[in-house]
């Protein structure tokens, strides 16, 4: 048995405690969750800070770590992905040394859970050993061409079969994004997953996704024609694109919409009417890295969205930390409450991938790691460093 103490634990279901105390078992269970004065001093595990329950990573492709520092900051999505292919043939042992060093950064931050994307079978076995829980998303697209074979699609399946559900690790199938999933491909996915699973799908992450599906123009039909796939037979709805995302996919698993830089009050409320099971991460480095802009968390925050928070991969981020995520949207968006952020990153991250029975607050019966803030109070928080004490 452990108990821990600190000047102020925050179990994200509940207020603040003030000198409170954490008991464990060895498993690290949470017992239960009570006032320093009810303990003998002697038994107690002290620290100074602010005990929160380990952090949840949403969004991230821990395939990609090799590419740390490789692709230049700020040249938009359509470059940064024409550079990412050009960067994935890389001897294997370096890829796989990458991940493995990924997987410990992340565990350093605090991180217990991670939503994390693979086209490849490269992180199964890292995956299987770690102490972090990953849900992977097996990502799929066929470029809207409305022609992938049952090879192909056996190929994707094949990523799918090597992932193990193993030490609390999850798996699902998901469309990349919409620009790149025709609607053949979005009733294949979703014929995969069960009802409830997680998927992710990434959203409205630059100015020409939206301009491909409300005009018909824009930079992305250049890009398919540059990688020999013009778009000839595709029709514009006249909509954001992530109309065409709901109007495809499944209502009755829970969806994760990824970056949404550009998504607004009105797209938020209509991805809500089609689904109660509609999550929102939101990746700030890696927007900055990328495009140099945020989302409207204010959009967000005046809708109820529930959002969570992601690190994306170490080709478009500087480090693998919510913390420091949290860090960037208090810098540039302070009027999201510190609070708020906090449940951003833990408990609806917890709830996103489906791990809220074991994960995201200090309720007893859970086992969601704890994270010491040191040097921090509500006020004065952003130049905290985060260790893991339990």
């Amino acid at each position: 048995m452990k108990k821990i103490t600190a000047d102020l634990i925050f179990p994200i279901s509940s207020d603040p405690i003030k000198d409170g105390v954490i008991v464990l078992d060895d498993s690290g269970k949470i017992l239960s969750v009570d006032q320093r004065s009810k303990h003998d001093p002697a038994t107690l595990q002290h620290h100074k800070g602010m005990l929160i329950p380990g952090f949840v990573n949403t969004h991230c492709h821990l395939e990609l770590s090799h590419m740390r520092g490789k692709v230049d900051t700020g040249t938009g999505l359509i470059p940064f992905i024409s550079a990412v292919v050009q960067f994935r043939d890389f001897p294997e042992a370096e890829i796989m040394d990458a991940i493995k060093h990924a997987d410990q950064e992340m565990y350093d931050a605090g991180i217990v859970a991670v939503g994390d994307i693979s086209n490849k079978t490269d992180t199964a076995t890292q995956k299987s050993t770690s102490p972090i829980h990953y849900h992977t998303f097996v990502e799929m697209f066929d470029f809207l061409s409305d022609n992938m074979t049952d090879g192909e699609f056996e190929k994707y399946m094949s990523v799918y079969d090597n992932h193990s559900e193993k030490n609390g690790n999850k798996k699902s199938v998901v469309p990349h994004a919409p620009y790149t999933v025709s609607e053949n491909l979005f009733k294949k996915i979703n014929q995969v997953n069960d009802i409830g699973q997680t998927v992710s799908i990434h959203n409205q992450e630059t100015p020409a996704e939206n301009e491909l599906f409300i005009s018909g123009k824009g930079a992305l039909l250049d890009f398919y024609k540059n990688i020999g796939m013009p778009l000839t037979t595709f029709t514009p709805p006249h909509q954001p694109s992530i109309h065409y995302a709901i109007d495809n996919m499944d209502p009755l698993c829970k969806t994760l919409f990824v970056h949404n830089t550009l998504t607004t009050s009105s797209d938020i409320e209509a991805a809500d009417s089609w689904s109660p099971n509609v999550y929102w991460a939101t990746c700030p480095n890696a927007n900055l890295y990328i495009e140099n802009r945020l989302p409207d968390y204010k959009a967000f925050l005046d809708t109820q969205a529930r959002m969570t928070i992601g690190t994306d991969s170490l080709t478009s981020n500087w480090q693998l930390s919510i913390f420091e995520e949290m860090k960037t949207i208090a810098r540039f968006k302070s009027y999201v409450p510190f609070r708020t952020l906090l449940e951003w990153a833990t408990l609806n991250g917890a709830e996103a991938l489906g791990y809220e029975q074991t994960l995201g607050s200090f309720e007893i019966g859970k086992t969601p790691g704890i994270v010491l803030l040191e040097g921090v109070d509500e006020r004065s928080w952003q130049s905290a460093k985060v260790r893991r004490v339990g």
